[in-house]
């Protein structure tokens, strides 16, 4: 009897020698549907026509963007219940990982977003990929206090300025989750001198170096939890 042919690689997964995700890989990682996989596209195609005007992201970090970005992004969406659970993401910025959020199924997500040029391209990205998103172009500092149910933030800020920014939007049983990288750690360090906080670390999907914070009963060291 013969030995079975080896079965060949998925090429459709792994997009070359580099393990670059595609955009395949990521519908498998994120389990989102052929209708979102369509829209997140549209959006990526969006994104890359409007760098060569305003710097929304890394350009090298264009080379493997469903990783890099979308990935990203909606590895947070099995930590966000219910659907319609109200979110703030704070500095939104080309809208990671607020709008992936947005497009994935939250219903009740706030793109907080000063750059009005920025903000401007997060109004084109949900328009054509209807994502149900408020845009408010303000530093979150000047926004009037929310009741978010989850506050997000990638690359926004040092984890002790973003406890500042995050906590008036945070409902007394309000979380955050917060993109972090190897510096975690530091910074964990430096805001438990002015925050009391339930800390989770969970191991982000991807970046081996990276980190979800989710951090819950946050309130300043001296006070009681609300």
């Amino acid at each position: 009897m013969s030995s079975a042919t080896p079965a060949a690689p998925r090429s459709d997964i792994i997009s070359d020698s580099k393990d670059l995700l595609s955009k395949a890989g990521f519908a498998v990682q994120a389990g989102v549907s052929r209708e979102t996989i369509h829209r997140l596209a549209a959006y990526l195609e969006l994104l890359r026509r409007w760098q060569a005007r305003i710097n929304l992201v890394s350009a090298a970090s264009l080379s493997d963007p469903w990783r890099r970005h979308f990935l990203d992004s909606a590895q947070l969406f099995p930590l966000v219940a219910p659907l319609d659970a109200r979110l703030y993401d704070l500095g939104s910025g080309a809208g990671f990982p607020g709008l992936v959020l947005a497009i994935m199924g939250l219903r009740d997500v706030h793109l907080v977003e000063s750059d009005r040029r920025k903000a401007e391209f997060l109004r084109e990205a949900a328009r054509i990929t209807a994502a149900p998103v408020q845009i408010h172009v303000v530093r979150a500092e000047k926004l009037s206090p929310g009741d978010a149910d989850f506050v997000t933030a990638r690359g926004c800020a040092a984890l002790p300025e973003l406890l500042e920014l995050a906590e008036p939007f945070l409902k007394p049983s309000g979380i955050c989750l917060f993109l972090k990288g190897r510096g975690v750690g530091v910074e964990l360090t430096a805001a438990k001198k002015a925050w009391n906080m339930k800390i989770s670390r969970l191991p982000s999907k991807s970046d081996p170096e990276g980190t979800i914070l989710r951090l819950e009963e946050l309130h300043r060291v001296g006070s009681k939890p609300n």
